[in-house]
Formats: C-alpha cells, sequence, structure tokens
C-alpha cells in the first residue's frame, strides 16, 4: 500500500506558487455508478481520499461542493468545508461558479476543479497547472496534458487530445487524432503499428485552474458547435477566444473511478 501511495502523493514544487483555492464539485447521481463518491476505498469514502489529497496541496481552502444531503453530512463527518450548492448545474463548471461567488474570492483569485472521483490525482499536477496559468497573465485558466506514445491511444475516441500553440496554450482539443502525421501515415497501406519517432502528440488530462473572473462569467457563455459536436466542455472557452494554458505532466496519472471495476483495481493496488 505505501508503495502504490507514494507514486501518487508527491509534491514536487521548485517555485513558490501563488495562493490558490481548490473546489471539489461532488454529485451524488452518476450515470455508470451511482453513489460512487460514497463507495468505500481502504475503509473510507472516495470523497474522503479526495479531500485529503487537497488538503495536502497547499490550498488556500479546500471545499467540498454538493447538491445532495448525503454527501453534504458524509464531508461534515469527515471535516470538510462543504456547501450545499443549486440542484440544477449542468457540470462542475458551473458548481465551481457558484462557490466563488458565495466565497465572495477576488476576480485574480485561482480556482482547481478537482473531481470528486480522483483519489490518487498526483499534488505535483495541482501544482503544475496552478504554476502554468500563474505565469501566462494573458490566459484565464490551465489545465494539462501528456505525450502520447501508443497509436492505440491516438486513434481512441475516449483519449480526448490536444494541439497547442509555440506559447504552450490550447489551439484545439479533439477525440480525433490530431495532430495528423500525413506522410508518415500515407505510407501505411493498412494498419498503423507505431508513430514516427519524432511526431509529437498530446493526452489531455481533466484538471482546470480557472481565474474567478471566468467563472463569473461561465454561465454567459454560450454552448459553441465544437462542444456540441466533440462532447468537450473546454471547447466552450476557445470558442469565444479564451487563452488556455497547458501544462505537460511526465505521464499519465492513475485512473480515476467511472466503474465499479475501477474502485475493484484501486483496491487491488492499494493492498499491495
Amino acid at each position: 500500500m505505501t508503495d502504490f501511495l507514494s507514486t501518487v502523493t508527491n509534491t514536487c514544487v521548485t517555485d513558490k506558487l501563488p495562493d490558490f483555492h481548490i473546489v471539489i464539485p461532488a454529485r451524488y447521481a452518476s450515470q455508470r455508478f451511482p453513489k460512487k463518491l460514497m463507495a468505500d476505498l481502504g475503509g473510507k469514502p472516495i470523497l474522503q481520499w479526495v479531500y485529503e489529497l487537497s488538503m495536502g496541496a497547499g490550498a488556500k481552502s479546500v471545499t467540498v461542493a454538493t447538491d445532495h444531503d448525503v454527501i453534504y453530512q458524509a464531508a461534515k463527518q469527515f471535516g470538510a468545508s462543504v456547501i450545499m450548492t443549486k440542484n440544477d448545474h449542468e457540470n462542475g463548471t458551473e458548481r465551481l461558479a457558484e462557490v466563488a461567488a458565495v466565497k465572495h474570492w477576488q476576480n485574480d483569485e485561482i480556482v482547481v476543479n478537482v473531481q470528486g472521483d480522483e483519489p490518487f490525482l498526483p499534488i505535483d499536477l495541482i501544482h503544475a497547472t496552478v504554476a502554468a496559468l500563474s505565469r501566462d497573465e494573458e490566459a484565464e485558466m490551465a489545465t494539462i496534458a501528456c505525450a502520447i506514445d501508443s497509436v492505440d491511444d491516438l486513434f481512441n475516441p475516449n483519449v480526448v487530445k490536444v494541439v497547442c500553440d509555440e506559447m504552450q496554450r490550447a489551439l484545439y482539443f479533439s477525440r480525433a487524432p490530431i495532430p495528423w502525421d500525413r506522410d508518415y501515415f500515407a505510407t501505411i497501406e493498412n494498419k498503423i503499428d507505431d508513430l514516427s519517432t519524432d511526431f509529437a502528440a498530446l493526452r489531455h488530462i481533466g484538471l482546470y485552474v480557472y481565474r474567478a473572473s471566468l467563472l463569473s462569467k461561465y454561465a454567459d457563455l454560450p454552448m459553441s458547435p465544437l462542444e456540441r459536436w466533440e462532447k468537450l466542455e473546454q471547447l466552450r472557452f476557445l470558442h469565444q477566444g479564451i487563452k488556455v494554458q497547458v501544462a505537460i505532466a511526465e505521464g499519465l496519472p492513475p485512473h480515476g473511478v467511472d466503474t465499479p471495476e475501477d474502485l475493484d483495481d484501486l483496491r487491488q493496488k492499494i493492498l499491495i
């Protein structure tokens, strides 16, 4: 158990980070795995793992945001700061925006969205994404990505790809294989078995960091056709010309809990 946890809870930060807040949007209902945040993992609910790792990230505040009394009471029981939000939010970003408004955070304050089903999210990914946003004064949000080195991942629509400009800002996110290596892929008659040695593609990791000013205007941003087609919320921001800074991670973090099978897998790993 110690070996697995030590690989996902490191705090290697070289530069001093600005102050930041963490909000954990916590939905009780889930289509693929109902009540998963309350599911037991090593003697405590998944949500508690996420709260505790967030508390270890050095944030100015950590808040659980939920619309369900079961989660509210459970969070209170393990000592979390928790806010009961509206029950008609379409996504976690809207829930973050409500918390930022309730807390009266200033426009320049930084808010991290940590998903409630990511019990082993490495803390250094949070730090890297916060640092990326703080270094780019023109960006209003940041996220993180890692290299793709697998053909299967490149062509898997469930693996979201991102292409960046020279300032490491996102140009586009897609479920399609981007960028397209035209000359190399054109030489393969039947099936692409490997990527060329100089091919660089990035896999998006779903961690978002916002300036509070962006959250305050999020509700007024209409859904774009790009978002509707790709089913990727971050395209709403790009469609509006909002600059999104992208930090680069050294590798893919541990998988979150989307299904009961994911939970069983993590239970086995923490016993190793």
